[in-house]
C-alpha cells in the first residue's frame, strides 16, 4: 500500500453548536447550490454525540490504514475545533491527490426502528472520479461491512447504496468519494454498538477493510 493517499473526513465537530454563525452561513455545495458551511450533527437518544463519533472511528480507521503503509490525511485534527466547511473538506481531498475520500458519519432518523447503514456518492456524476471509481469504492466499503455483519439500511437507499445529488462534499470532490452512513444513532441497538469503544472498533475495521479493497 506503500505510495497510496486516502483523506478520511470524520464528520462534524465539537465546537460546532458554541458557533452557529461560522457553520450556518452559506458557501458552495456544487451543482450551483450552497449550503450551510456546517453542522452540529445527531446523537444517540442518551446524549452521545455524532462528531465524537465520527472522530473516534476515523482515528481507529487511520491506524488500521497505517499499519498497511497507507498513508492518511485528515480533514480535521481533533474533535473540539469548528468546521471545516464542506466545501473546504472536498479541497483537501482533491489537494492530496487522494486515491480515496471516505467521509464519516451517523445518521439521526426520527422513526427508532429504522436501521443499517448505507454508503452515499454523487449522482449524477460531475466528472469522471465520481463516476465509476466513487461507485466501486461505495460497493467495496458495502461489501466489507455486509461481509462483517451489518445491515443495509431499512430506510433510505438500496442495498446498502444511496446515489446523492445534494452532498457538498460529494458534490465538490475531483477524487473517488464517499460518504459512510454507519447507523441510526436512535436505534436503541445501534446506538448501543456505536457509544461502546469495541463497537467503534468493529465499524473501523470493516471500513477500513473496504478501503484497502479498493486501494489495493
Amino acid at each position: 500500500m506503500t505510495g497510496k493517499v486516502v483523506v478520511l473526513d470524520p464528520g462534524h465537530n465539537g465546537g460546532n453548536a458554541s458557533h452557529p454563525s461560522e457553520i450556518n452561513r452559506l458557501v458552495p455545495a456544487g451543482r450551483g447550490q450552497t449550503k450551510a458551511c456546517n453542522t452540529t450533527g445527531t446523537a444517540t437518544n442518551g446524549g452521545y454525540p455524532e462528531h465524537a463519533f465520527t472522530w473516534d472511528v476515523t482515528k481507529r480507521v487511520q491506524a488500521i490504514l497505517v499499519a498497511h503503509g497507507v498513508k492518511v490525511v485528515l480533514t480535521r485534527s481533533n474533535d473540539t475545533g469548528v468546521g471545516p466547511c464542506v466545501n473546504e473538506r472536498a479541497a483537501t481531498g482533491n489537494a492530496a491527490h487522494a486515491d480515496a475520500v471516505v467521509s464519516i458519519h451517523a445518521d439521526g432518523a426520527t422513526a427508532t426502528s429504522a436501521h443499517g447503514f448505507h454508503v452515499a456518492y454523487s449522482s449524477p456524476p460531475l466528472n469522471a472520479e465520481q463516476g465509476a471509481p466513487s461507485v466501486q469504492l461505495a460497493k467495496d466499503v458495502r461489501d466489507a461491512l455486509v461481509h462483517d455483519g451489518y445491515a443495509t439500511s431499512t430506510y433510505i437507499g438500496s442495498d446498502g447504496l444511496s446515489k446523492r445529488s445534494d452532498l457538498g462534499g460529494l458534490n465538490l470532490s475531483t477524487r473517488p468519494s464517499v460518504l459512510v452512513e454507519c447507523g441510526n444513532m436512535r436505534n436503541a441497538t445501534e446506538a448501543a454498538a456505536m457509544t461502546s469503544a469495541g463497537g467503534r472498533q468493529r465499524y473501523a475495521e470493516a471500513i477500513a477493510a473496504g478501503i484497502l479493497s479498493y486501494v489495493g
